[in-house]
């Protein structure tokens, strides 16, 4: 039975997003505290897998994510994905209404993903931020100050709370693209053979920096028909200025348009470390 990690603990969205990921694959689910840990627990080979959200339909990019995989953690891969529709709800112990929360407690891109419903119906809460959404909703049922979480509905009842509103979120196609890690070198499964595939990598210090350098770095990508779906920049860390790229496209790294692609960008950055390479949309463990 394979050992998956997740942001814990029960009763979160990635919890909801494993068990819809595994379409009844038994796996022996091991909660985390944090995104870092849970990706840190393959690194090390705790487990054989975890399952970690990644970007966000209104949010963006989960910056955890991003950070550990580019930054942190070394001897990680991603070998699959998961996309999850998120659902939000406003929950509190019994007893409490709406217009009497004093504190709306969830993890920061739950709170995000929920600010104009809160600002708008409870205006004069105040916004915390909490470990995990579960975390958020384990410490309002503890409370004896008249709290509410932002959350999934199933953590209201494995907490003893009640739902106060679902659908809170500011858009209704609110999805969770979740990615599935391994350690570097294991084999994943190739699921469907008709899948397509994705790859996803990182780049950063464009080796000639001038004007139209990061155009030049993508045309290796678009004079080879390479279609990008993402891009993203974020802070090398190393000063003002300095940034890494991630990207997405079409196509897996093995395949020879897109591996010369890599290799002509190479040939223009400083660093350019492949993430992964994997199948989009193949059910169960990868």
């Amino acid at each position: 039975m394979t050992k998956v990690a997740f942001l814990g603990p029960a009763g979160t969205f990635s919890e909801d997003a494993l068990i819809a990921a595994t379409g009844g694959e038994a796996t022996e689910d091991v909660p985390k505290p944090t995104i870092f840990d849970a990706i840190r627990a393959v690194a090390g080979g705790e487990v054989e897998r975890a399952l970690v959200p990644f970007e966000n339909s209104i949010e963006g990019s989960v910056r955890a994510t991003l950070d550990a995989l580019a930054f942190d953690i070394e001897g990680v891969a991603i070998v699959g994905e998961h996309d999850h529709p998120v659902r939000h709800a406003l929950i509190a112990k019994p007893g409490v209404r709406m217009e009497d929360v004093e504190v709306v407690l969830s993890h920061p891109q739950a709170n995000a993903q929920c600010a104009r419903f809160v600002r708008e119906q409870m205006p004069s809460a105040t916004v915390r931020a909490a470990a995990s959404t579960a975390e958020a909703v384990r410490s309002v049922s503890l409370s004896k100050a008249p709290w509410a979480a932002l959350g999934a509905p199933s953590a209201a009842r494995l907490y003893g709370c009640e739902v106060l509103a679902e659908g809170v979120e500011d858009v209704a196609d609110n999805v969770t693209r979740f990615v599935w890690l391994a350690r570097e070198g294991v084999e994943a499964g190739t699921g469907n053979g008709d899948a397509q595939w994705r790859t996803s990598l990182v780049f950063s210090e464009l080796g000639a920096d001038h004007p139209g350098a990061l155009v030049e770095a993508l045309t290796e990508f678009s004079s080879r028909d390479v279609n990008l779906t993402r891009i993203e920049s974020r802070p090398l860390r190393r000063g003002l200025g300095r940034y890494m790229f991630f990207v997405d496209l079409e196509g897996g790294a093995t395949d020879e348009v897109v591996a010369d692609a890599i290799e002509g960008l190479r040939a223009k950055a400083e660093s350019v470390r492949i993430l992964g390479s994997y199948q989009v949309g193949s059910p169960g463990v990868p």
